[in-house]
Formats: C-alpha cells, sequence, structure tokens
C-alpha cells in the first residue's frame, strides 16, 4: 500500500517535470518535503486533503481525488484531459444553463462550464444574441468551474468588441500560446453595462474569464471572492487510489502581467441588487 511519503515524493516528480521552474515551485516543493518527507502513514482522503491543503498557498489548482476502489497503475507519461463527445454538450447546452430576458430589461445568461469551442460555440452565441436589445446584461459564472480558454476568449469576445482583443499568455515548461477573442463581423459585440457574479464556485478558467473582463474596465464583478487557481493543469494518476492535478502551466493576463492566483478575482460589489 502506498504511503504518504512515496505518494508526496511522486508528486513532487510530477511537479518537477510538469510545472514551469522558479520560486513558487520550489516554495511548493519544500513545503511538502516538510510536511510529508517522513510520514509513513497509509494514503486516505483525510491525508489527500491535508496534501491540497499544504499545497494551496502556492498552487491553488493542486488536487488529490482519493479513489479506494481505483485500479490503474500510476502513470509513467503525461495524459491529456479526454474531451467531452459532442452528445454530452449538447444535451447540457454547452453548459448554457440559463438565459432570461427580466421586465425591467436586463439580460441574464448563466454558464456553468466552459466545453470546448467547437461543441459549444452555437450555444453560446444563441444566448448571447437573445440578450442584443436588453439594456444591461447580467453573465453569472458562479457555478462556472472551468474549462477551455478558446471557449473563454469566445464569451470575452461577445463583450470586449469587434476587433481581436489578447487576453493572455500561457506559459510552460515546453513553451508558451497567447489567447485571443475572435474578430466579429462589425457592430455585433454587445455594449450594454455589464456585471459578472462570480463566487467560490467560480474556478480556474471561469475566474479567468471574470479576471480578463474585470482588467480591461469592461464589466462590473459582483459577489464573492474566486479561489484564486491560475494554473493550466494536467490529470496524474500518482498511485491506484489517487488521481492529482499538477500545474503545467500559468496564465498571464496581457494587461496587468500578472494573474489572480492565490488571490482571487475580487468583486467590487455585493451580489443582492444583481439577483
Amino acid at each position: 500500500m502506498t504511503g504518504v511519503r512515496e505518494l508526496v515524493a511522486r508528486l513532487a516528480l510530477w511537479i518537477e517535470r510538469l510545472m514551469p521552474a522558479g520560486e513558487r515551485r520550489t516554495a511548493l516543493l519544500a513545503a511538502l518535503e516538510a510536511q510529508f518527507g517522513a510520514d509513513d502513514a497509509p494514503v486516505t482522503a483525510e491525508a489527500c486533503a491535508a496534501i491540497e491543503h499544504a499545497a494551496w498557498p502556492f498552487a491553488r489548482h493542486i488536487a488529490l481525488i482519493y479513489e479506494p476502489d481505483g485500479t490503474d497503475p500510476p502513470d509513467t507519461e503525461a495524459r491529456e484531459w479526454q474531451l467531452p463527445n459532442a452528445a454530452t454538450v449538447r444535451a447540457r447546452a454547452g453548459c448554457v444553463s440559463r438565459v432570461e430576458r427580466r421586465t425591467d430589461g436586463t439580460g441574464v445568461i448563466r454558464i456553468d462550464g466552459l466545453d470546448p469551442v467547437g461543441l459549444a460555440q452555437p450555444f453560446i452565441d444563441a444566448g448571447f444574441a437573445l440578450l442584443a436589445g436588453s439594456k444591461r446584461i447580467v453573465l453569472d459564472l458562479r457555478g462556472n468551474g472551468g474549462g477551455e480558454p478558446g471557449t473563454v476568449a469566445l464569451i470575452a469576445g461577445w463583450l470586449l468588441g469587434d476587433d481581436p482583443v489578447q487576453l493572455s499568455e500561457v506559459v510552460g515548461s515546453a513553451g508558451s500560446r497567447q489567447w485571443w477573442t475572435p474578430a466579429r463581423p462589425p457592430g455585433t459585440a454587445l455594449r450594454q453595462d455589464t456585471v459578472v457574479l462570480v463566487g467560490p464556485g467560480t474556478f480556474s478558467s471561469g475566474e479567468a474569464l471574470a479576471y480578463h473582463l474585470q482588467q480591461r474596465g469592461r464589466v462590473t464583478v459582483a459577489g464573492e471572492r474566486t479561489p484564486g487557481a491560475a494554473d493550466h493543469v494536467l490529470p496524474i494518476r500518482l498511485a491506484t487510489n489517487v488521481l492529482a492535478h499538477v500545474p503545467r502551466a500559468v496564465v498571464i493576463d496581457t494587461v496587468t502581467g500578472s494573474n489572480w492566483e492565490g488571490t482571487g478575482v475580487i468583486p467590487t460589489e455585493t451580489i443582492a441588487k444583481h439577483l
């Protein structure tokens, strides 16, 4: 049976392999070694939670999922995320869970995840098109746990204008990639005052969307501070009973040169008057 010290040693090797070098990685590895380097107790759900909490001050996106009935061997090569199939995305309407036109002229759209842009775009475009004549817009991201950065760019483009805008650069040990909003037909971007609702359930690329819009002065962010996870991660099996999310790259906002890692997206208004 895998013990805590062995599990953390495997996690550390994957962190060194995937996470870009720097002070944050060094501090993360030192914290894990200091707390668990001599811990030979068996791995439990509680131990996984303790490892997560020790890692979060340095990398909020690290997760250890305890699977007591797991049978797959530990990974020796990095894997990629398994994408949802088209039928799954259609069944959940590309994570667009609500579109509403209120009697006061407010248009509300709730998006609870960021499915691959090629599958999600018809639903996202339809939702925003229904808001074109609204007096103001509320974009509800309180249940958005993240997903594809291409879908972040698609949604941001509806609100940032017809011309392409660079949102970010994602920097990893294997290189970097820029993310831009798409060019839109002239006059089709929405220009109404917009409020973005966030909270503890807004995570990862869901946070990215709120942060990029906020830093460009396009929206008012209301609600509660988000968790603060700005890394891109890969799923890595550390043991038959533990699947980890390990950082492989970090998002750098083009305007700030920084991100929301650790601090979260910080609202400037309470949520009550926008519901």
